[in-house]
């Protein structure tokens, strides 16, 4: 038994090392689960693309689109989704630099943006349904409704994560948890703002030309 070695203990940064490697796995599984929910999510919509596509003509004798879009409002709208993705961008880079009261307020900023946006989507929803354009009356109807509608609920969505976001941050600051789910956000919202554009050109632009 002399030659026996007693056996040694972890030592605190070993221990360290295993609990910021466990960190960092984790963080890495929820991204790529994350990626992979955005490409399931960006496959609904392409789904909706086509189908818009297909049926778009599809008037049954009612208004088409260049009798129901008004272009100047949805531009509107449309500026008021991508300045969200602007001061989302400016509360990553104050995220990044650690400055929690300026995370905040640009998140807040973005919500505005946002809140601005959904208030736009549901004036112009009011007056094609006041105007006798409602889902049931076409196909072409149908799948306007049901595509700018889901990117709305999306939009919606949103909105009400960001407000978890700042109350999470107020309460724990930037702490990695909130940083990554902060990220993930960031993600889910530009992806709404590249969708959009599709909207505003496939839907809208192209729309108002036949």
């Amino acid at each position: 038994m002399a030659n026996a070695h007693p056996i040694s203990e972890p030592s605190p940064a070993s221990a360290f090392y295993v609990t910021e490697e466990e960190h960092h796995g984790s963080g890495g599984g929820t991204l790529l689960g994350f990626w992979i929910y955005l490409m399931s999510d960006a496959l609904i919509f392409a789904t909706l693309f086509a189908t818009y596509g297909v049926v778009s003509t599809n008037y049954a004798g009612g208004p088409g689109p260049r009798q129901l879009f008004e272009l100047p409002l949805v531009a509107v709208n449309t500026a008021m989704l991508l300045l969200s993705s602007i001061t989302y961008g400016m509360a990553m880079i104050d995220m990044e630099a650690g400055r929690k009261r300026a995370t905040q307020i640009w998140l807040a900023i973005t919500a505005l943006f946002g809140a601005a946006f959904i208030a736009i989507e549901l004036y112009e929803f009011s007056n094609l349904i006041a105007e006798g354009a409602t889902p049931q009356r076409s196909a072409f109807l149908s799948a306007f409704f049901t595509l700018v509608g889901t990117h709305g609920l999306h939009v919606t969505f949103g909105l009400i994560w960001i407000a978890v976001m700042l109350v999470q941050v107020a309460q724990r600051g930037l702490v990695p948890e909130n940083r990554r789910r902060l990220v993930c956000l960031g993600m889910f919202w530009h992806l709404l703002d590249v969708v959009w554009i599709g909207v505003f050109t496939f839907v809208y632009l192209l729309g108002a030309l036949r």
